[in-house]
């Protein structure tokens, strides 16, 4: 069999990436070197043919996805597969834990300045988190960092295609802001004396 068609059929049968150490072991002459060599002559395949899926690289292994344009046209039908979407609680939880893993719930929450713990469960079923270990303070608490399905769900190789932090329009650390806040007009300051 033709090394190049079997990596394809590998690829072309998995729902997640596959590691390079793995699509070596589908045939016996093949090592990570001649796979590397074979995802690239793929990459290239595809890209010259048009075709409206691409080979990427994405949470430590490749895999086929369908192109973004094409996404539009997929959404029409019943039988696709969809990604889950997260509310906006699970993504500020979850961007929390991306940035600044391992992090403790209760670090999360002075963050948040709410409870976090169904989130936590949610974000844990969707296997998008997971405990990664404990803390050294009282009562040991659970630390939560994100998982390779994590990376594979937002499209990154690895955590360092996060946005720098200091590029998000949210606020990641507990420092929060000195200057006033107004509400309805009124500047925390003229709100602060009255009542």
């Amino acid at each position: 069999m033709n090394p190049l068609r079997v990596i394809e059929a590998v690829l072309f049968a998995s729902d997640a990436p596959v590691r390079v150490v793995d699509l070596a072991r589908a045939a016996d002459d093949l090592d990570e070197d001649g796979v590397e060599a074979i995802l690239g002559e793929l990459r290239i395949e595809y890209e010259r043919a048009g075709h409206a899926f691409s080979l990427v690289e994405i949470g430590g292994g490749y895999q086929l996805l369908t192109r973004p344009e094409y996404a539009g046209v997929l959404d029409r039908f019943e039988t696709v597969p969809r990604s889950g979407t997260l509310s906006r609680p699970a993504l500020e939880t979850l961007a929390i834990v991306a940035y600044r893993q391992p992090v403790g719930r209760a670090e999360i929450e002075d963050i948040r300045g709410v409870s976090v713990g169904g989130v936590l469960r949610t974000l844990i079923d969707h296997e998008l988190i997971e405990v990664v270990g404990r803390g050294e303070g009282l009562g040991r608490p659970l630390l939560y960092g994100t998982t390779t399905r994590f990376l594979e769900h937002f499209g990154f190789r690895s955590l360092e295609e996060l946005p720098r932090s200091d590029e998000l329009p949210v606020v990641l650390s507990r420092e929060r802001s000195a200057e006033p806040v107004e509400e309805e007009g009124i500047s925390k300051e003229e709100g602060d004396g009255e009542g």
